[in-house]
């Protein structure tokens, strides 16, 4: 029956770009949400409901609890892994997002970038310079014909890239990174992909809700490099500039 009310969910989101397609909303939805980019995501149709299904429950318990906590946090879902980011100005509030994440059926993990306002990283750059630096990434992803880019999704704070959702290899991860890492007013690239076949997108997360006063904290990101029989060629991309990057582990 959940299954059910999940895929009726996202059969809705799917013709609300029809409904109010010169709407904020409408064009929010109507960006990636169809049934045809939906089969093309590593897990298909089905995975790609739960994720929007997942979605949109977070977004309803972030709204009726705070409005300001919608509007200010950012959220990627990729096989049931949250990414959180964004800058709040209390670190209750922080608590409180990620307390509300873990209640929503389905979350097989939460990964907390979230920054509370004068803590170190929460400051620079500029919002249009944030979209622009996305926009560009995911330009140079959709165009590259060794990189699957809709298994990506980019958020940028602050100059900040956060990489989410799911590599055919390790080859692929490092030419994405390696785009993120080439564009302008990129200040740091971290990583929170997993490869294809991770034993993490099979399992459901064991790692219990954090308690409401309890601060969370994102997980420690082991750099790990692309094994060299594995290494892409990079003839198209330019050399990558001297920026960190900080990445998930990879098991």
């Amino acid at each position: 029956m959940i299954r059910l009310s999940r895929l009726l969910s996202f059969a809705l989101l799917l013709v609300l770009p029809a409904l109010s397609a010169c709407t904020p909303l409408g064009l929010a939805v109507g960006a990636g949400a169809t049934a045809g980019v939906a089969t093309q995501q590593e897990g298909g149709l089905n995975t790609a409901a739960n994720d929007t299904w997942i979605r949109s429950q977070i977004n309803q318990l972030w709204f009726e609890h705070d409005i300001d906590m919608l509007r200010m946090t950012g959220l990627s879902v990729s096989a049931g892994r949250v990414l959180l980011t964004g800058v709040l100005p209390r670190a209750e509030m922080r608590v409180d997002a990620v307390r509300l994440v873990w209640q929503v059926e389905g979350v097989r993990e939460v990964i907390n970038e979230i920054k509370v306002d004068g803590e170190s990283g929460s400051s620079g750059g500029s919002y249009a310079t944030d979209v622009w630096i996305s926009t560009q990434l995911r330009s140079r992803l959709l165009f590259d014909s060794q990189v699957k880019a809709i298994n990506y999704s980019v958020e940028t704070i602050h100059g900040i890239v956060y990489l989410m959702g799911i590599a055919q290899n390790a080859a692929e991860l490092e030419r994405v990174i390696n785009h993120a890492r080439n564009v302008r007013s990129v200040n740091r690239v971290i990583s929170h992909v997993l490869l294809q076949g991770d034993p993490r997108l099979r399992t459901p997360s064991r790692n219990p809700a954090p308690a409401a006063g309890s601060a969370p904290t994102a997980p420690e990101a082991t750099p790990r490099a692309a094994p060299l029989d594995q290494a892409a060629p990079v003839d198209s991309l330019p050399a990558a500039r001297s920026v960190p990057v900080e990445r998930a582990p990879i098991q």
